[in-house]
């Protein structure tokens, strides 16, 4: 089964880097210059230590269910949307991942903790059930959303 994953839309963040400081506050944002491979939501890159990127909430699943969500993410100026059929992007493979699927009304059809090296593996588990419509990809430690993945 060909799968679709994808990052966030770039041009929804790129007001933010425009921004004060005190202005990002106002938006509950913030600037971070990290110092480890934080990972770009847009792109589905890790940064570079010492790169600056925006810290940022995100309502990653706007849905009328119990299961609508949002949580802080890292984006980083100037990226490209990462959206490809049948690849997973290096910084998927390199953790631990929370792999949930949802139906057309926004309920969970399962949820599953891998390692980053069997995602495709999961991803054919969870479509096998033909009411998932879509999936979320969140990173299992933090509980942040890493990634959309649709049915190619």
């Amino acid at each position: 089964m060909s799968f679709r994953i994808r990052g966030l839309a770039a041009e929804q963040f790129t007001h933010l880097f425009e921004l004060t400081d005190a202005e990002l506050a106002a938006h509950g944002a913030m600037r971070r210059s990290v110092n480890y491979g934080a990972p770009c939501r847009i792109s589905l890159t890790d940064a570079e230590p010492g790169e600056e990127l925006i810290l940022v909430n995100y309502q990653h699943h706007s849905v009328a269910s119990p299961y609508r969500m949002s949580f802080a993410v890292l984006v980083r100026q100037g990226e490209q949307t990462f959206d490809a059929v049948d690849a997973v992007p290096t910084q998927l493979r390199r953790r631990t991942l929370a792999v949930r699927g949802f139906d057309d009304k926004g309920m969970m059809t399962g949820a599953e903790l891998i390692e980053g090296i069997w995602l495709e593996e999961a991803i054919a588990r969870q479509f096998a059930d033909p009411a998932a419509q879509y999936l979320h990809i969140h990173f299992a430690a933090p509980g942040c959303y890493a990634a959309k993945v649709e049915r190619a």
